[in-house]
């Protein structure tokens, strides 16, 4: 059985794609695409501009507990905007399921490099499918 890619838990042969535990056959994909998922906003604008806010009437008041409190909130929101990553995904779609995710990742390299294999594997069946008819 020939591996045309064999990383980071994904596979792809002559036959599928096995990938975060799912398996695609060939025959039944018709398309694929990357998309990108990019940084949530709403929590964190939701957690700081409330603090931030907080914090200079906190100070404005002379209030310790709410310059500390606001200071605390607008902090965790900007660390809920930096520790979020961009994340791409390879969908799938198939003949009997529409459009599924195979996988997942935040690194871009690795998701176009899957769909560069796979579009060559289901080229080379296409090809085989055409030479036996």
């Amino acid at each position: 059985m020939d591996n045309n890619f064999n990383e980071r838990g994904v596979m792809i042969t002559r036959n599928g794609l096995s990938a975060g535990g799912q398996i695609f056959s060939l025959r039944e994909i018709l398309n694929t695409r990357t998309e990108t998922i990019q940084k949530n906003r709403i929590v964190p604008l939701c957690l700081s501009l409330p603090g931030a806010a907080v914090a200079v009437g906190g100070g404005i008041a002379g209030s310790g507990a709410a310059l500390t409190i606001g200071v605390m909130l607008t902090v965790v929101g900007y660390l809920a905007w930096a520790t979020q990553d961009i994340t791409h995904r390879l969908m799938v779609t198939t003949q009997s399921g529409g459009d599924r995710e195979a996988i997942s990742s935040p690194d871009r390299d690795f998701v176009q490099r899957v769909e560069q294999a796979l579009q060559g594997a289901l080229a080379a069946l296409r090809q085989a499918t055409e030479q036996q008819s």
